[in-house]
């Protein structure tokens, strides 16, 4: 992988090349899952992301997706220029805003408006998959070509290696080795011949304008319809209603069938099978990122895959025999170890007291007479008020928090934070404490120490339930309008 330096250097050549005018500014964005890299350039007239990727394949790949679902009118970021020696490309800038940012807060009901884009969606994938695919060159595809029996082996196993070993769950191997190689067969009977997208989740659906537009499709090969709508309808993290998915389904096979001939009920089954082993490859992704590298994100987001499981044991009838994947499935649908109940806290009298402060004017004072609780240092994390543009910024602002998620480790701080403040709150919601003060400190008591606060703030209310007093004490004393 090259130096930020380097690719921040081609990024602005290339700008300068497409636009004609030099980038005023260069912001690195916070990382996804991937190894790519990307970056905001601005110019006084002109905008674009800018990306490097450390895979010349997966960036052809994407490059020539691109530039072909933009010709056949499927809604995707135009492609501005690249530099092949330089790993770098530059793509049309379509907002800060994905479809998941969008999703209603726990309790809170799903919007028309809401509705009305995941409809976009299902409709806009349909014609993806089958008028985007038809003449797609799939010799392009980064690593594979066709979602085969390897890559249905692989997103089992990921499950396997990474939830099931990591939870000490017993099993014959080569009995549910044998399930495996049972269902990855049955799957292979349904027509692979579209498009499909692989990560096809709310995250990579930004809209502009009211409309979806797809991103992050570097990943795309020959496949089956289902996996791509099982991806979306059934992400963990957003938590659809039944009724909602339902609905969704008929309104993706409403367009479907305007462009090929399918049988209804049996795509239904395939689906269902498809959302299973879906489910398998997150848990397997959510064991690896939050089990065994303690990342609280994706440790929250286990019981809601688990939730799905849930569902899915109780109302799907496969027509294959899993005579020893069905039980562990079973097993694992019914553990405990991830369960909290959002109701706990509410019921509870604990109040959780979070702040943010400046080390140039002390720590907040605890009023409670409990001793003042948690103190986190925030000092230690890359600081963005040495720099001109986020002086008079906050940490609460976007471009702070893009510059922290991105320059600095802050990612792995706040886990950290979190396994420690967890056993705390679990502690004192089991023995009824009424207080807990969180405090989190930096230089200026502007920018680290803001965005830690409002992210702990989120992380216990959602996690939680509890009530949550947020003061920022630089704010108040320069009274900071948000």
């Amino acid at each position: 992988m090259q130096s930020k330096e380097k690719t921040t250097a081609a990024l602005a050549q290339l700008f300068e090349q497409w636009c004609g005018q030099a980038p005023q500014q260069i912001l690195m964005l916070p990382r996804s899952g991937s190894n790519r890299q990307y970056f905001r350039l601005q110019a006084a007239e002109h905008t674009a992301i800018g990306t490097y990727g450390a895979e010349p394949r997966e960036n052809k790949a994407f490059l020539n997706f691109s530039q072909h679902f933009h010709s056949v009118g499927i809604l995707v970021p135009r492609i501005y220029a690249e530099d092949e020696s330089h790993q770098v490309y530059l793509q049309e800038d379509i907002g800060d805003t994905a479809l998941f940012s969008l999703l209603p807060k726990a309790g809170e009901k799903f919007s028309e408006e809401l509705i009305g884009l995941y409809k976009k969606s299902v409709t806009q994938l349909a014609r993806m998959q089958i008028k985007g695919g038809a003449d797609l060159d799939y010799t392009q595809c980064y690593p594979v070509a066709q979602f085969d029996e390897q890559s249905i082996r692989w997103d089992l196993n990921y499950f396997k290696y990474y939830f099931l070993k990591l939870l000490d769950v017993p099993f014959d191997e080569q009995a549910l080795e044998n399930d495996f190689l049972s269902l990855a067969q049955y799957l292979l009977q349904e027509d692979s011949h579209y498009f499909m997208f692989r990560d096809f989740q709310s995250r990579n659906i930004m809209i502009r304008d009211g409309a979806p537009i797809f991103i992050d499709y570097q990943g795309g090969r020959k496949g089956a319809l289902q996996y791509d709508l099982a991806s979306l309808l059934f992400q963990a993290k957003a938590n659809l209603p039944h009724d909602l998915r339902a609905s969704l389904l008929e309104d993706y096979l409403d367009e479907v069938e305007k462009m090929i001939a399918i049988n209804r009920l049996e795509f239904s089954q395939y689906y269902y099978a498809f959302v299973l082993i879906r489910t398998l490859q997150v848990l397997g992704a959510y064991g690896y990122r939050g089990l065994y590298e303690r990342k609280s994100h994706f440790l929250s987001s286990i019981p809601f895959a688990l939730k799905n499981l849930r569902w899915l044991l109780a109302n799907i009838e496969l027509p294959i025999s899993l005579p020893t994947l069905w039980p562990i499935l079973q097993r694992v649908a019914t553990t405990d170890r991830f369960d909290i109940d959002p109701t706990l806290g509410k019921e509870s009298p604990l109040t959780v007291y979070v702040s943010s402060f400046s080390y140039k004017f002390g720590r907040p004072e605890d009023k409670s007479g409990n001793g003042g609780g948690f103190v986190f240092d925030c000092r230690c994390l890359h600081n963005p008020g040495r720099y001109q543009p986020y002086k008079t910024l906050t940490g609460f602002e976007k471009p702070v928090i893009d510059f922290l998620e991105s320059e600095s480790n802050i990612q792995d701080f706040f886990n950290n934070i979190c396994r420690v403040v967890d056993e705390a709150v679990q502690n004192y919601l089991e023995r009824g404490f009424a207080s807990l003060m969180i405090s989190f400190g930096c230089t200026g008591g502007q920018h680290r120490s803001v965005y830690s606060a409002e992210r702990m703030k989120k992380y216990l209310e959602e996690k939680y339930g509890v009530k949550v007093v947020l003061r920022h004490l630089e704010g108040e004393r320069e009274n900071w309008v948000r």
